[in-house]
């Protein structure tokens, strides 16, 4: 299988769950929870590291990366499918507000939250 788009992963993903009857247990509170637990496990192979070592990592845990990666993309995609989100909709969106909220002028080279611009 390629894919080579987010709707064909959305696709992809939605086929893969129902093959398996897995809509009896992909309710978005379960699905939000196995997303954190994902995201949990992502930090894990960076978790003492410095930020140095962090952009530099050795094959086997980059590939365990990698690998966490994709099932926070997949549970996002699942969560997505669940409530009827397109998620690049929903990133274009989130990106104006972004813009409006951190315009480059005051933002730039800071990490300082909105409200401390």
């Amino acid at each position: 299988m390629s894919l080579a788009t987010l709707e064909q992963l959305a696709v992809a993903v939605r086929e893969f769950g129902r093959e398996r009857d897995w809509q009896l247990y992909h309710t978005p509170k379960n699905l939000t929870a196995a997303l954190i637990v994902e995201a949990a496990e992502l930090l894990e192979p960076f978790q003492w590291l410095t930020p140095e070592q962090s952009l530099n990592l050795p094959p086997d845990k980059h590939e365990a990366v990698r690998q966490e990666m994709a099932d926070v993309l997949i549970y996002l995609v699942s969560l997505a499918n669940c409530l009827e989100i397109d998620l690049l909709k929903a990133a274009e969106a989130k990106l104006a507000i972004n813009a409006a909220k951190y315009p480059v002028e005051k933002a730039k080279g800071s990490c300082a939250k909105s409200s401390e611009l």
